[in-house]
């Protein structure tokens, strides 16, 4: 006989822990099923890990720039092993926290260690990682399973010895010649930490520029950033064959406009995107439709078309960011325990790339804009001109914003040393529907970064469409 509960999660990520101990401490008895390892994607290969292992190269870089600053230094001998074990020594204290958060701290949770297929619609069979399968069943089951690497039909690809970033994250060797495929966030963030760890890093992009969703002057900007650190960009490159060699090297071919480029290095990193941990859950048993990608289909309430069902976090496409996780979870959260009704396609966008200067952004691009066609005032603020980044040395990047015809901010693009945090004052702003004169105003601490923003909206442009 099936094991019986109120709600069945799958999947311990951003959004699913977070519900089950919101839904546990509502009285409701809660199972958490997870074939991995606790804590998702952002703890475990996502956000956290990339986040202390650049802080490590960000030591590696201010300490090869040091005499820059009057500071005379020896070239940094990084230790590869010594950042990994780190790494794992930070991401070890979060995951326990997880798992003594789901498993001592809340007695109304169950935690299964194992994979959840469907059987139907809210029945499921659970393989243990140790002892006899259970089969659990639920009037209320959140599937919260994300994504992992999309792997691109190159041919030979599967022979190379690949990384994902998964398994670079693990490498306890610096990669002489670091090949990524994929130029989007995350091959700059890597390709960047590499650098200055010490590897040569070239990046092959299929694309006329790198992160494709962003305005080109964006792209170009941040591009020649990385460029003057030592990262080659190889744009409009298809990349159709990979091949490893006797001696481990790896070679690449790719089509460009200017004809075929063979491309080797040690290493080869394949950063072309995410596709969803949707096709093991037997989603055809309980009836659950997906795209023609495998993305779980939602409505704005993140239902699927089955009652009951509810898909959370990147396994339902969309954007895929972590704090979108977590505002899944709390949709979900109010909707169940607090009788609210909010839409999960009509929210604020905000991110950051964490490369050096972050790229923050919120809101319309300009490109966006003229798509809409949205009447728009632009003001572009070069960082050099700002006297904290003189005092700092830091002088790559600019300020972007964007007001409508009722001086509204509509979007910013915020590359500067701590961009993201800069643009969080600016989603404020546009949270709260302050017209962009209340920042032009306001008395900042000095010298901070966001104190630019008494300048950066003198330079709005005329009204363009």
């Amino acid at each position: 006989m099936p094991d019986s509960y109120d709600v069945v999660i799958i999947g311990s990520g951003q959004a699913g822990n977070p519900l089950a101990t919101a839904l546990a401490d509502a009285g409701r008895r809660v199972v958490l099923i997870e074939e991995y390892l606790l804590g998702g994607s952002c703890i475990n290969y996502g956000c956290s890990p990339v986040k202390t292992m650049l802080a490590s190269a960000e030591r590696a870089h201010q300490v090869r720039t040091a005499a820059t600053f009057g500071v005379q230094s020896h070239a940094p001998h990084v230790d590869m092993a010594a950042v990994v074990a780190r790494k794992d020594e930070v991401i070890g204290a979060m995951r326990e926290g997880v798992r003594s958060n789901l498993t001592q701290e809340r007695p109304g949770i169950t935690v299964l260690a194992g994979r959840a297929v469907f059987t139907g619609p809210r029945s499921l069979r659970v393989a243990m990682e140790s002892g006899p399968e259970k089969q659990v069943t639920a009037p209320l089951i959140f599937i919260n399973t994300g994504t992992r690497a999309a792997i691109p039909e190159v041919e030979g690809l599967a022979e190379t010895g690949f990384l994902t970033t998964t398994e670079l994250l693990d490498l306890k060797e610096l990669p002489e010649h670091l090949l990524i495929l994929g130029g989007g966030y995350i091959g700059l963030e890597f390709g960047q930490m590499f650098r200055r760890f010490g590897s040569r890093v070239t990046i092959i992009e299929s694309g006329a520029q790198v992160l494709e969703h962003e305005d080109e002057d964006v792209c170009a900007t941040l591009q020649e950033l990385l460029e003057a650190e030592g990262v080659a960009f190889v744009l409009g490159a298809e990349a159709y064959r990979a091949a490893k060699g006797a001696g481990g090297q790896i070679t690449v071919t790719a089509r460009t406009r200017t004809g075929e480029r063979r491309l080797s290095g040690t290493h080869l990193l394949i950063a072309t995107g995410r596709t969803p941990n949707s096709d093991k859950l037997n989603l055809a048993a309980a009836g659950v439709r997906v795209d023609e990608k495998g993305y779980i289909e939602v409505n704005s309430r993140l239902q699927t078309n089955v009652r009951g069902v509810y898909a959370l976090g990147d396994v339902h496409g969309g954007p895929q960011f972590t704090h979108l996780s977590y505002d899944d979870y709390r949709i979900v959260r109010d909707a169940l325990l607090g009788g609210k009704s909010r839409s999960a396609k009509q929210r604020p966008l905000p991110y950051t790339v964490f490369t050096d200067p972050q790229l923050g952004r919120i809101g319309l691009s300009e490109e966006q804009a003229r798509e809409k066609n949205i009447a728009y005032r632009v003001a572009v603020m070069p960082v050099s001109t700002i006297g904290r980044a003189r005092e700092t040395g830091r002088l790559g990047g600019f300020f972007k914003v964007m007001v409508d015809d009722k001086d509204q901010i509509i979007g910013a693009a915020i590359l500067c040393a701590e961009g993201g945090e800069i643009m969080t004052m600016l989603q404020l702003a546009m949270t709260g529907k302050l017209k962009y004169q209340v920042l032009q105003e306001m008395i900042f601490a000095h010298p901070l970064w966001a104190e630019a923003l008494n300048n950066a909206f003198t330079k709005l442009e005329k009204p363009k469409k």
